[in-house]
Order: C-alpha cells, then structure tokens, then sequence
C-alpha cells in the first residue's frame, strides 16, 4: 500500500473521530450517563464498531469529551489574553467559560460526575493553566483583581457555578456577575482562608 493510499483513510478515521466526538456530546448531553454507543453511533452515521474502535468503552468516549472542554477552555483563554485591559481579560474568558457550561449544561454534569477524567484532561493542558495564570497575574498587577485569588481558584469557582444550575431563577448571569464583584480588587475584602 503506498502512501497516498493511507491518506484517505486517515483524513476519514479522523472525520469520524470528529463526528463521533460530536455527536458524544449531543447525546451525553442529552440521557447523560444512561448514553449508549448504538446511539452516539447512529447521530455519528457511523456504524457501532467504527465507535469501538475510536474509544473502546464509554469511559474513552466521556474522556475524549473532557479533552474537548479542556481544548475550548485553552482557546477562550487565548482569545481573552487578547485583550488589552486585564480585568476585560480576565472577565471575557469566565463568561465564555460560564456560556459553555450553561449551553451544555448536562455534558457538563454527566463530566462533572468524572471527577478523575477531569483532572486527567485538564492535567494534559499546560497552556489552559499557564494562560489562566497569566489572565490572573495581570489583573492583579493592574490592581482590579483581589490580591489573594489564586488561578487554581478559577476552575474551583466555574465548577461550583455551573453545579446544579444554582436555584431557581438564578441565571448564570446574574450569579457571574456577583462572582466578580466578589472578586475584584476593593478596600472592603475579607481576607480569603488559605
């Protein structure tokens, strides 16, 4: 077999990876972890053992779609960096990162349920935190963001908002919004415990 003859089908294993992968998220998102292959499969129009083979259990597939959240997180973040005022920077990227969870709320509950796949997934993105860090290191040279907020409290602070929706009523709106107010630079802080 020569070389151009692998070329399809690698250009093809990697369109049914993507396709597979999408429509993981529809259908997770969708039944949650009750989610059967034989459906990913069927919104995929691939067969079930092209499914298989790409993630041979449902936990591969529910890590794959970790990666993917990871990925889109890493890429908001680099867009936000864009920014030449850091508070807007900083703020840009938790409200894509609160839109993502709001838009797929149940993918996000169903990964919030995998505690382990998430730690794996955003262990694998160095430049999610490094960009994470960045975003919260020139907020706080600026002087518009508290002092002792910690990058590691970011995803701490989107996971605890996007848990169960928040109460009824409450929009993820409206409780980002007090979310930063608390967490901007201003004389009346209470010291945050270590």
């Amino acid at each position: 077999m020569s070389i151009t003859d692998e070329r399809p089908r690698r250009a093809d294993a990697r369109r049914n990876r993507e396709a597979i992968v999408s429509a993981a998220r529809q259908v997770f998102a969708r039944h949650g972890r009750e989610a059967q292959m034989d459906d990913v499969a069927r919104r995929a129009k691939v067969g079930v053992g092209t499914v298989y083979r790409h993630f041979p259990t449902k936990e591969a597939l529910l890590a794959a779609l970790a990666e993917d959240r990871f990925r889109q997180l890493a890429e908001h973040a680099q867009d936000a960096l864009a920014s030449a005022d850091p508070w807007d920077a900083f703020e840009i990227f938790l409200r894509r990162w609160a839109s993502l969870q709001a838009s797929d709320r149940a993918l996000s509950q169903v990964l919030a349920e995998s505690p382990n796949l998430m730690c794996v997934a955003a262990s694998e993105r160095g430049d999610l935190m490094a960009a994470m860090q960045t975003l919260v290191g020139g907020a706080q040279a600026a002087g518009v963001l508290r002092a002792d907020v910690r990058a590691m409290d970011v995803p701490m602070i989107m996971c605890g908002l996007a848990r169960d929706g928040g109460p009824p009523g409450a929009s993820w709106e409206r409780m980002l919004a007090i979310v930063l107010d608390g967490l901007r630079a201003s004389a009346g802080n209470v010291a945050l415990p270590d």
